[in-house]
């Protein structure tokens, strides 16, 4: 049985329901619609919906036919001195992988059941294809979500499951237990991408103490003529994840 919490407030719950609604959400969200979402009145969320408007937690879009989240929490998590040396260990070593395989990169963290991206770097040429700073996607549904889970105690692992398993429906548990034990054998991750057709994946972990605090993935694309194989940009992918983990000790 949950416990019931000994002390409330409401205004506060209001609040952190619709950021949690708008953070599960892809795409803008009318007021009717969040007042549905989170089980209040549109009478009852009004104020609040303005309050975090005003304080940039959420925003209208140019159209105003609902809110999203802005960046600001995004920005308020990287203030974490974990996140922040990770990112500080990681971003010169990104500029040199991106200059050696002429293919962007991004650098991902767990978040609950997701993914968010900290730090990216660009393809030092025309083509690549870039993953914006805050994106978040479901974790069982990304190769770097996959190689986060790899390489994570028996505890934080049992954690994720559960979170995963009430989250997700379609969750297919044991499969994933299953390529995430093959992932953590041969140290990385080369899988189709599961949101955009023609990309290959490629990720592999940072670690300290042997867990993953993070995943650096290269979103792959076959170039006319390439430009690098697939096999080298894999292989400068693990020295720079190589490098990335002795920089956080």
């Amino acid at each position: 049985m949950t416990a019931k919490p000994k002390y409330r407030a409401p205004a506060l719950d209001k609040g952190l329901d619709i950021l949690e609604l708008l953070a599960r959400t892809q795409g803008p969200l009318s007021m009717t619609e969040i007042a549905g979402g989170v089980g209040y009145s549109k009478g009852e969320i009004f104020r609040m919906l303005q309050v975090l408007e005003e304080r940039n937690y959420i925003t209208r879009n140019g159209n105003d036919v609902g809110y999203t989240l802005t960046n600001r929490l995004f920005m308020l998590g990287m203030e974490q001195p974990q996140n922040k040396s990770l990112v500080e260990a990681a971003l010169p070593v990104m500029h040199r992988l991106a200059d050696e395989t002429f293919h962007p990169c991004h650098l991902v963290v767990a978040s609950e059941e997701q993914i968010v991206v900290i730090a990216r770097v660009d393809a030092p040429s025309d083509l690549g294809f870039v993953v914006r700073i805050g994106h978040r996607r479901p974790l069982a549904h990304s190769n770097s979500g996959l190689v986060l889970f790899a390489f994570q105690n028996h505890a934080v692992r049992e954690r994720w499951l559960a979170l995963l398993d009430a989250s997700d429906p379609s969750f297919r548990k044991k499969n994933f237990i299953d390529r995430a034990d093959l992932v953590r054998q041969q140290g990385y991750s080369t899988q189709p991408s599961e949101a955009v057709e023609g990309i290959i994946d490629l990720s592999a972990p940072v670690l300290v103490r042997g867990q993953a605090v993070g995943a650096l993935t290269i979103p792959f694309i076959d170039t006319h003529p390439p430009r690098v194989s697939m096999k080298r940009a894999a292989d400068k992918l693990r020295e720079a994840v190589a490098d990335i983990s002795a920089n956080m000790h």
